[in-house]
């Protein structure tokens, strides 16, 4: 089963992937986390990538599709992908699909956890004091927010004409939201 979680910044998709991980003994495949994690490295691809997020950009299409593209056709992963985050433009979910495809692939379930832009900033700076992460800068987060609303609603207009596409408030409880995944996935 292959999944696809949306959400602006702090929406709590990585919450719900965590939780998807370990109910359905998934992968999570966090562009954010592979996106830190090249950032760590100090890696060229990692400079490229704090410049962009720094700026309330997102991040080159091509760099965030090699990531996913290793990841998707890795036969330990096959059919328990959890997207936290990706695709978020357009051509990303066309990348998506045609990748899904090349590996005998395609998506169960997509999840929207829409919440509004005053909860987000409310979280992240609860989050920001209980972990230490460079793109939790409240006017990065707010323009990481518009961007995200922006480029992600074609994203998400492609998507919700699918019977497999739920959108989820977001502003409810963790244990709520998981709670109503849970029954979208009859489990």
């Amino acid at each position: 089963m292959n999944i696809i979680l949306f959400g602006p910044p702090g929406a709590g998709k990585g919450t719900q992937a965590k939780y998807l991980v370990k109910k359905i003994n998934g992968f999570q495949v966090s562009t954010g986390d592979m996106l830190r994690d090249e950032i760590k490295k100090n890696s060229e691809i990692g400079k490229k990538i704090i410049d962009d997020m720094n700026d309330g950009k997102f991040v080159n299409d091509e760099i965030v599709n090699e990531l996913i593209k290793n990841v998707i056709f890795n036969d330990k992963y096959k059919n328990k992908l959890i997207f936290d985050g990706y695709p978020r433009s357009l051509k990303q979910a066309k990348n998506l699909d045609i990748i899904l495809k090349n590996s005998n692939q395609k998506i169960d379930y997509i999840f929207f956890l829409n919440v509004e832009k005053e909860l987000i900033i409310e979280r992240v700076e609860k989050r920001k004091t209980l972990e230490e992460r460079s793109d939790d800068d409240p006017n990065t987060i707010l323009k990481r927010y518009d961007t995200y609303m922006d480029m992600t609603r074609p994203v998400l207009n492609f998507y919700s004409k699918n019977s497999n596409f739920y959108e989820i408030d977001g502003a409810l409880k963790i244990h709520e939201i998981s709670a109503k995944i849970d029954v979208f996935l009859n489990v």
